[in-house]
C-alpha cells in the first residue's frame, strides 16, 4: 500500500507564507495526479490545487496567483507554496495522490489521503 505524510502547517499572520509537503512511501510504481484539498470548519472539503504527471496544474479561483503546487517525482513528494495568506485560508489541508502500486506480482491503482495538517491564518 501507499502511505502519505504531510508536514508544514502552522500558525501565520495574514500576508505571510507557508510551504506544505506531502511525501509518499510504499510499493509505488507511478504517481499520476497529486493534489491539495482543504476543509474549513462547517464546510465541505474543496480542491485547492492539482498537478498531473505531465506537470499540468489547476487551482481554485480563490488561491490563483498566491499558491503554487509543485512535485518532485524522485522523492514522490508534492508541495504547496502558499503566499499572501488570508484568514479565509484557515483550514485543515489534505494531500491526495493517485497512481499505481505493486501488489505482489500485480499492479493496482491507488488513491490515498494524507492525515491533514492545520493551517491557521490570523488577521
Amino acid at each position: 500500500q501507499v502511505q502519505l505524510v504531510e508536514s508544514g502547517g502552522g500558525l501565520v499572520q495574514a500576508g505571510g507564507s507557508l510551504r506544505l509537503s506531502c511525501a509518499a512511501s510504499g510499493s509505488i510504481f507511478s504517481i499520476n495526479t497529486m493534489g491539495w484539498y482543504r476543509q474549513a470548519p462547517g464546510k465541505q472539503r474543496e480542491l485547492v490545487a492539482r498537478i498531473t504527471s505531465g506537470d499540468s496544474t489547476n487551482y481554485a479561483d480563490s488561491v490563483k496567483g498566491r499558491f503554487t503546487i509543485s512535485r518532485d517525482n524522485a522523492k514522490n513528494t508534492v508541495y504547496l507554496q502558499m503566499n499572501s495568506l488570508k484568514p479565509e485560508d484557515t483550514a485543515v489541508y489534505y494531500c491526495n495522490l493517485q497512481g499505481i502500486y505493486y501488489s505482489g506480482t500485480s499492479l493496482r491503482a491507488f488513491g490515498s489521503w494524507g492525515q491533514g495538517t492545520q493551517v491557521t491564518v490570523s488577521s
